[in-house]
């Protein structure tokens, strides 16, 4: 999807700390760091925090999109399903006269806190600079164009886009993905065939143009 910003399951562990928490889940990535913030002290925030840089899709009902729920054996009533405990917008499981109930759309249903889409399968790629003879492998998203797969290997290039990028001698279509443009993820090939894929890891060459372009 254009202009869609895809990230890894790595680079969402990353944000994992009490200033910068991210979590995933149903395939989407947010930023909770603003909810934290703003409900800094409340108890109810303990499980999210605890969740910082992790998937909690487990929480979810894939369907509704709402938090799983559960039929109570003792009572027979419909509860939320909180294994990790109770957290921020879930009514507590029984009669309650000092919960709010004019806190609006929980946080699970606010658009405003997306960062962007989780990849649903990753994969490592060698980029080598056929210039200076370096080469790096860096983890990509399979639903990247080569255009966003070119802003993250910028740290080790800034003038990456300065290169003809190719593969196999054949020109590569940056407006598209890896699989688009004739490279295969052959994780599963190799998982069959018990081969390391560490040592089969797919590379792209980099040509200089001689411009020196720079993002």
């Amino acid at each position: 999807m254009k202009n869609t910003k895809y990230y890894t399951p790595y680079e969402v562990s990353l944000h994992n700390t009490i200033d910068d928490i991210w979590v995933s889940y149903l395939g989407k990535v947010y930023n909770l760091t603003p909810l934290i913030k703003e409900h800094a002290g409340d108890v109810l925030l303990k499980p999210l925090i605890e969740m910082a840089g992790k998937d909690i899709s487990h929480w979810f009902n894939p369907k509704t999109k709402d938090i799983r729920t559960h039929v109570d054996p003792l009572t027979g009533c419909v509860k939320y399903y909180t294994p990790s405990g109770r957290f921020l917008h879930v009514p507590p499981p029984w009669p309650c006269t000092d919960w709010p109930t004019d806190s609006g759309r929980p946080w699970w249903r606010e658009t405003r806190y997306e960062e962007g889409v989780l990849s649903g399968k990753t994969r490592r790629l060698r980029i080598v600079n056929t210039l200076t003879s370096q080469e790096q492998t860096i983890e990509v998203c399979t639903e990247e164009s080569l255009n966003a797969i070119l802003n993250r290997y910028l740290r080790y290039n800034a003038h990456a886009a300065s290169y003809t990028w190719k593969h196999n001698g054949v020109r590569l279509d940056m407006d598209k993905t890896l699989g688009d443009n004739g490279i295969p993820d052959e994780d599963d090939e190799f998982y069959q065939l018990r081969m390391d894929r560490e040592r089969y890891t797919q590379a792209i060459h980099l040509y200089f143009n001689d411009d020196l372009t720079e993002f």
